[in-house]
């Protein structure tokens, strides 16, 4: 491999590693207020809503396929599952219907 590519890796990856260690590092000690700790607790599952919702209308075969996925992501999330949780869950339930 050029050494050049191995110098770009390099760099890729310390420009990925810095934004996400940076805060981490400064704000280790503050303790921001249950409003904004809620807010950011949110952020993956509006994170997910936001790629999933209009997948659910760009489906041209089977519209219940994105409406079961939608549904089954909503529940999970509903009752607090973990993210990775409703991802799985979703896609759980999409396999099942897929085998019918």
């Amino acid at each position: 491999m050029r050494s050049e590519i191995v110098w770009m890796i390099v760099a890729m990856g310390l420009v990925t590693y810095i934004p996400r260690m940076l805060p981490l590092a400064v704000f280790h000690r503050v303790k921001l207020p249950p409003f904004f700790q809620g807010v950011l607790k949110n952020v993956p599952y509006a994170t997910l809503g936001a790629l999933i919702v209009p997948g659910i209308f760009l489906i041209h075969e089977d519209r219940l396929f994105g409406v079961l996925g939608f549904v089954s992501a909503f529940i999970a999330a509903w009752l607090g599952a973990n993210v990775i949780v409703v991802v799985l869950a979703s896609v759980l339930v999409l396999s099942l219907y897929a085998m019918i």
